[in-house]
């Protein structure tokens, strides 16, 4: 418990931080903007968000484009996807689930893990545990 606790606050460090580099000094857990998904990226059921900003927000010289919290249910997923104009990176907080990477291979992933799909890549990721699979995600780069 005390080190997922660590880990936690950790991951709530680098959010911060990066939130601050964006537009703000601090994006405070009951001002986070909740922003529900269904089907995201082509994937099943719904993707639950509370978003620090969205990427439409900040302005374009902003490199970080969007923070939030995520969660998926059992059985569902984010869709594979590509990134034509930014990356985003997955920090899995708990659950268990499946990353799927730019060439298609499916990696476990768990509390700790961090996943990123680069400029121009594809990826993908299922709630395939029997608990909420929570990550951050962060995307940087450009935005249309």
């Amino acid at each position: 418990m005390r080190r997922k606790l660590f880990f936690v606050v950790a991951c709530l460090f680098v959010v911060t931080t990066l939130a601050s580099c964006a537009f703000a000094d601090i994006f405070k857990k009951e001002s986070l903007i909740i922003l529900d998904k269904e089907k995201a990226g082509g994937g099943v059921g719904t993707l639950y968000g509370k978003y620090a900003f969205t990427r439409d927000m900040p302005p374009m010289e902003n490199p970080v484009r969007e923070i939030a919290w995520l969660t998926l249910k059992p059985g569902d997923s984010i869709g594979f996807h590509k990134h034509e104009v930014n990356e985003d990176v997955y920090i899995v907080v708990s659950g268990s689930g499946v990353f799927k990477n730019d060439d298609g291979t499916e990696h476990e992933v768990g509390p700790g893990d961090i996943t990123i799909a680069r400029l121009g890549q594809s990826h993908a990721l299922s709630n395939t545990g029997k608990e909420d699979l929570v990550i951050i995600s962060v995307i940087a780069g450009k935005t249309p």
